[in-house]
């Protein structure tokens, strides 16, 4: 994230409408590398900012796909650019969501009470079980975009792109109305959970589905199995996302900024694991 602004008043939000752009703002300021100022942040900017997510998670897919084609123009290697796209994907968001994905997995593995897991989650350190979750979770990653490139350079970058889009909406459902709640007053979690109505969060869940079901279609030579494998990926790594939040919930009490990032990564991971399986 570019800056983290003072979280807004918890509670539901506002009946205030929402500044498109500065919605936008916050979602490519907060959850992508690029040079972009968050000017305005309360509980409706947080609200479209979520909202927003899977474009900011568009743009970023996008990039990796672009390196991943140049690299394989240029005969780097499968291997060599699936190491590099999946390196990409982390730089384009700073690394927030593998920090987010360690500091969890370094919480839940301390077996510790809520309150003194969030303070291990808060340590600026890894520890053993945060290393090993981040190795696994790469590991899978690049051999998922690697057997990919294996079945076709359009299906491997349809693929991508798709992932990199369902990691962004896991943020936006877990931000919803009814999600737990924030396990912290403070920080970006707090400023952010339960701002998205839960109608809209399902909205914006099925048009991922449907942008994933089409773009699998037309990438795959069987249409009907390039499109069932975009509505699972889609599907199944939401879902996935959705099983951590519930835990994550119950172990720490509530949802973090950590937990959100956590999310992410397993759904994007979850989405890419379903696109190598269903691929013919």
């Amino acid at each position: 994230m570019n800056a983290t602004p003072p979280p807004p008043p918890a509670g539901p939000p506002p009946a205030t409408g929402t500044d498109v752009r500065s919605a936008l703002r916050l979602a490519f300021g907060t959850l992508t590398v690029l040079p972009v100022r968050v000017t305005r942040f309360d509980r409706p900017t947080a609200r479209g900012g979520m909202l927003a997510a899977p474009l900011a998670g568009l743009v970023v897919g996008l990039a990796c796909a672009l390196l991943s084609w140049l690299l394989l123009e240029l005969e780097a290697g499968r291997l060599l650019t699936a190491v590099l796209t999946v390196a990409l994907h982390a730089a384009l968001s700073r690394g927030l969501h593998l920090d987010g994905l360690a500091d969890v997995a370094d919480g839940l593995g301390s077996r510790r009470p809520a309150g003194e897991a969030l303070r291990v989650m808060k340590r600026s350190d890894i520890g053993p079980f945060g290393v090993l979750v981040l190795v696994l979770t790469l590991l899978a990653q690049i051999a998922a975009v690697y057997e990919l490139y294996g079945h076709g350079r359009a299906r491997a970058l349809t693929a991508v792109v798709c992932a990199v889009v369902v990691a962004r909406a896991a943020l936006t459902w877990a931000c919803r109305t009814d999600a737990p709640p924030a396990a912290r007053p403070d920080g970006l979690g707090a400023a952010v959970v339960r701002t998205v109505p839960t109608g809209a969060a399902l909205a914006v869940g099925c048009a991922v589905a449907f942008g994933a079901a089409v773009a699998g279609a037309l990438a795959w030579d069987r249409p009907a199995v390039g499109a069932l494998g975009g509505l699972l990926s889609t599907a199944l790594g939401l879902a996935a996302a959705e099983l951590l939040l519930r835990h994550c919930a119950r172990r720490f009490g509530g949802l973090t900024g950590d937990v959100l990032g956590a999310a992410a990564e397993t759904a994007a991971t979850v989405a890419l694991i379903v696109w190598t399986v269903s691929a013919p």
